[in-house]
């Protein structure tokens, strides 16, 4: 471990060991409080039986606490049982007064088949009564379950049969715990996962109501919190370190081919190794798999070949494709730059990646179909892929001679796209600029358009607000109002400014900074939608909720195909359909300029070559179902107007049935990258080392609520650090480290997230702050899914270059899922999480928001009165270190009724739009009565338009029912139609309900809570 890494590991157990003193009081003597209401941890309450059949009190204030063992040899079993407890009593004067903590060994001998077997009641007794005690009693209870699976079984608990007391705190124990020695046993098996050859599913044994820990000569001993230590990756050792493997974004621009092959070489040998079958037999044998085990193995083994093969053929394919290599070698160039010296090669994953992916990019290749999804670790590094692989497509596409349009679409699963991924991507299609610029390439400026909706940036600028449209442009703050870059994506200056170019009716980013490439013109990044439409950078970010727009937006045709023509009025960009507002096409208010047509072949030029999903895996139930058809529109529109597809690249959390999902949304073969290792943390491509990634603390509540324990957390949190300010010396002293790492301990640790997996937890968590966390001042900040967007950008300024003062500092963040995707700050280290999140990959992705750099420290409070959190706390060391194969199979499908319900109109809407208007003789399709005439002529029957429709939304052929509901929604649509008298005058009258405004609008929400 770095002397670095240390210090801030050092200080993350320090500060966990806070934690828990404050949980359990130790360290205490008195109190002006119940202690029974303030300690969380460690305490037991007094024997009280069920009432009305229902126990939940035995998770939520338990009597007892204890382990499930499984002994080694037959019965009789001997072992001593030492128990550890204290009370506190409360005084004449109201102060509680802790007891010393009593420590009694107990020899206990089971014989097989004792059910509640009681020992130790004497000794306990005399053991409190010594201590000043006499009311309390406890006794230790052991169960024989042999009987469950025909292995022996014990169950082994500490019971508090105390007689409840007033006041309440007089009869709990407190500091509690029992210890088991002299007993040989052998582990549990996790029976929640399925046996691999990757992963070791034993478990030493089980707690009740605590956790578990079993030292080096196999004693066990219950713990009141369960931690586990995740240690940091690193991406270059071995054959592909530093010093073996040059992978430096220069050398591969110079050297692509031959560095490729080192790295492919270096793969193949590395396989050689740890996939032979030699190998893979002595494991066999060593670690006694089983047959399906074997057979497993055997299959990953070809999977890892496979893999090598896709490299080789992807270095081969750039060896073979001038035009790909040397788009290649500009986005290494590009990438060079906008690492500004800060990073300066590729992981191995990441540019092995690319590598695999090169064949699919060749649009005429046999693998262009392929969904590509990139799987890897969370904070791995996937973001830098997707830019990669993004900048390669725009200089393949200008090079290919595709000089104007959109070159890849990438969406996000969230509601609000994170600024932090908006500037990534800003910088490195600002850094493809400068270099187009310096090679002299043709076609438009290299920019990126930020396509989110309204709630963040405006879908346009009204000449005048109105109703539906708040924009002012007379409005002198309008324009800063939907900044959204950090730093110029040119030269890194924040001396940014915002600015509406009236003239070209344009909102504009613009860089200050003296000897900044921009030279005061606007740099090309695009914030309103009518924007993008007009000037069609070649990548677009947005948010998935976006497609709904092509059912009802004309500029919606540039994302499928191209635009009508182009304005010849200089800076007003392309135009499409006309209408009454805009009898030229020109999106710009009043413009009356000719316009140039596009001819259709040159149109189909525009049409996107790629659409990048990420986060894959958040695609599931009504969203995924939603989209699956979405996609297939898209496809089909493609298909029909510019003749050709989009590539889908994709990025998910786990690998649990990725084949079938992207079967279900894009009706494409899919494949995964990387492949993983032989073994948990054995892989070509990444391996952990000794450094400190994440503390994870499973806590489980005693006799007090889940805000209670979170307030207190974040007390305690809040506390230390201060105390760091007030005693550098002594504090640092009191963590063994150094006091010149205290004001950097101060930056890293001082600000901590408290993330609900509810809205309303975020909420009362919020709440709570201002009078539950008695520490002052307290600066907080509140991240969810109905933050204002300048809220959101003033709040991770904030954190990004926090203020020189730590009491004007937010101290504080409480955060719903919006925090969970693209909120990389090496500030945040510590969370407090309230409850399990709904699926296990919010969890791995929300967690993964701290200790980006370094050692981070998570809490995570659980809801016990939930099975689910039950379970989890139950597991949660093999939870967090095999957490992928926890995450949760996809559920989706593109054959529910429901959901055609919600999306024909869609395809009806989008076809009138995109297919129809342009076929029609010189009539546009807006009205009812244009519509009729233009279906009297006979270019379309019902029937084919109902058809074409089904085809569109890609619906199966023996999906019988879900035809059925197409031909019934269709023939009411011709059937009003064709009736002059139904009254319709717009064509969306006709139909039987309107198009999703968002790909979420399935269900009205219901708020639900665990009450």
């Amino acid at each position: 471990m770095s002397d670095e890494q240390q210090v801030y590991a050092r200080y993350v157990s320090w500060l966990d060991q806070q934690v828990m003193i404050g949980g359990r009081g130790d360290g205490l003597s008195t109190s002006d409080m119940d202690p029974s209401t303030v300690f969380w941890l460690g305490k037991l309450a007094p024997f009280a039986p069920a009432q009305d059949g229902v126990d939940r009190r035995g998770r939520m204030d338990p009597c007892a606490i204890g382990l499930r063992v499984r002994p080694s040899t037959p019965a009789p079993w001997s072992f001593i049982a030492t128990i550890e407890a204290c009370a506190w009593t409360r005084l004449d004067d109201g102060r509680w007064e802790k007891s010393d903590t009593i420590s009694v060994p107990v020899p206990t001998t089971v014989e097989a088949g004792a059910a509640g077997l009681a020992v130790g009641a004497d000794a306990l007794e005399r053991a409190f009564a010594g201590a000043g005690l006499p009311h309390l009693r406890a006794e230790i209870q052991v169960t024989d379950e042999s009987w469950r699976d025909g292995e022996p079984e014990l169950i082994i608990q500490l019971v508090n049969t105390s007689t409840p007391t007033s006041p309440k705190g007089q009869g709990y124990l407190f500091e509690s715990s029992i210890a088991v020695s002299g007993l040989q046993t052998k582990p549990f098996v996790l029976e929640a996962l399925p046996d691999s050859f990757r992963y070791d599913r034993r478990m030493p044994a089980l707690g009740i109501n605590c956790g578990v820990i079993r030292d080096d000569i196999g004693n066990l001993s219950t713990t009141d919190t369960i931690v586990v230590d995740r240690r940091r990756p690193q991406y270059a050792f071995g054959a592909t370190s530093t010093d073996c493997l040059d992978l430096t974004f220069e050398r591969l621009a110079a050297q692509p081919v031959a560095t490729l092959t080192e790295l492919v070489d270096a793969y193949a040998g590395w396989g050689n190794k740890h996939w032979s079958e030699d190998r893979l037999q002595q494991r066999a044998t060593l670690e006694g798999w089983t047959a399906q085990m074997i057979t497993d193995a055997a299959a990953a083994a070809g999977e890892h070949r496979d893999e090598l093969d896709r490299l080789r053929h992807g270095v081969r394919t750039l060896k073979n494709e001038p035009l790909l290599m040397r788009a290649f070698a500009l986005m290494n160039e590009s990438m060079a730059h906008a690492g500004r010296g800060r990073v300066d090669r590729w992981r191995p994953f990441q540019i092995g990646f690319i590598v695999a992916t090169l064949p699919g990019l060749l649009k005429d290749g046999a693998e262009w179909p392929t969904v590509e999804t990139i799987w890897f670790a969370t904070g791995g590094g996937k973001t830098e892929v997707y830019l990669g692989l993004l900048v390669l497509a725009v200089f393949y596409d200008r090079l290919r001679g595709k000089r104007a349009g959109i070159t890849a679409w990438s969406r996000f699963p969230l509601r609000l796209l994170s600024l932090q991924q908006t500037q990534r991507f800003a910088n490195a299609l600002g850094a493809a600029e400068l270099v187009r610029r310096k090679h002299a390439i043709g076609g438009d400026q290299i920019g990126l358009g930020y396509f989110v909706g309204r709630s963040s940036t405006p879908n346009e600028i009204p000449v005048f607000p109105n109703d539906q449209n708040e924009v002012n442009v007379e409005d002198p703050a309008m324009p800063a109002k939907y900044q959204v870059l950090i730093a110029c994506p040119f030269c890194g200056s924040d001396r940014l400014r915002m600015k509406f170019d009236r003239a070209k009716w344009r909102l504009c980013h613009l860089c200050d900074a003296q000897d900044c490439p921009s030279s005061g013109e606007p740099l090309p990044v695009y914030v309103v939608d009518q924007e993008i439409y007009r000037f069609l950078p070649p990548v677009v970010i947005g948010t998935l909720d976006k497609a709904a727009l092509i059912a009802m937006q004309g500029g919606m045709r540039a994302f499928v195909d191209g635009p009508a023509g182009e304005c010849e009025r200089p800076g007003h960009g392309f135009t499409y359909a006309r209408r009454s507002k805009r009898p030229n096409g020109c999106l710009v208010p009043d413009c009356k300029a000719g316009v140039r047509l596009l001819t259709p072949k040159s149109r189909g030029d525009f049409a996107p070559s790629y659409r990048l999903q990420d986060e894959l895996h958040l695609l599931r139930d009504s969203l995924g179902a939603v989209d699956s058809h979405y996609e297939s529109l898209l496809d089909t529109l493609q298909s029909t107007l510019a003749g050709s597809s989009a590539k889908i690249i994709a990025s998910s959390a786990t690998l649990t049935g990725f084949e079938r999902q992207a079967e279900v949304l894009y009706q494409r073969a899919g494949r995964v990258f990387p492949q993983p290792g032989p073994s948990a943390g054995e892989s070509f491509w990444s391996e952990e080392t000794e450094d400190l990634l994440r503390r994870f603390v499973a806590v489980w509540p005693r006799g007090v609520t889940l805000e209670w324990v979170s307030d207190r957390t974040t007390t305690i949190v809040q506390q230390s650090i201060r105390r760091l300010r007030e005693d550098p010396a002594g504090i640092c002293s009191e963590i063994g480290v150094d006091v010149s790492h205290a004001q950097r301990l101060i930056d890293l640790y001082g600000t901590n997230v408290v993330y609900g997996t509810t809205l309303r937890d975020v909420e009362a968590a919020q709440r709570s702050l201002g009078t539950q966390v008695p520490v002052s001042p307290l600066n907080s900040v509140q991240l969810t899914g109905g933050s204002l967007f300048e809220d959101v950008k003033t709040a991770l300024e904030r954190l990004t270059h926090p203020e020189t003062n730590f009491d004007d500092r937010v101290h504080v963040v409480t955060a719903s899922s919006m925090m969970s995707h693209g909120v990389d700050l090496d500030r945040l280290n510590i969370m407090t999480v309230l409850g399990m999140p709904l699926t296990t990959a919010e969890f791995i992705q929300t967690t993964a928001r701290v200790g980006r750099t370094y050692p981070g420290l998570v809490y995570v409070v659980l809801k016990v009165g939930r099975e689910r959190d039950a379970s989890t706390f139950a597991h949660f060391a093999p939870f967090i270190e095999q957490g992928d194969r926890f995450v949760e199979p996809i559920p989706v499908t593109r054959t529910s009724r429901r959901v055609l319900e919600l999306t024909l109109p869609a395809a009806i809407e989008a076809r009138r739009l995109f297919v129809h208007e342009p076929a029609s003789p010189g009539e546009r399709l807006t009205m009812v009565d244009h519509l009729r005439r233009y279906f009297a002529m006979g270019a379309i029957s019902p029937k084919a338009e109902t058809d074409a429709c089904a085809g569109a939304l890609g619906l199966p052929p023996d999906a019988h029912l879900a035809r059925d509901d197409v031909d019934a929604q269709l023939e009411v649509y011709f059937a009003r139609l064709s009736n002059p008298g139904y009254g319709a005058k717009w064509p969306n009258q006709l139909l039987t309900r309107q198009p999703m405004r968002s790909l979420r609008d399935v269900e009205t929400s219901v708020p639900i809570t665990d009450d």
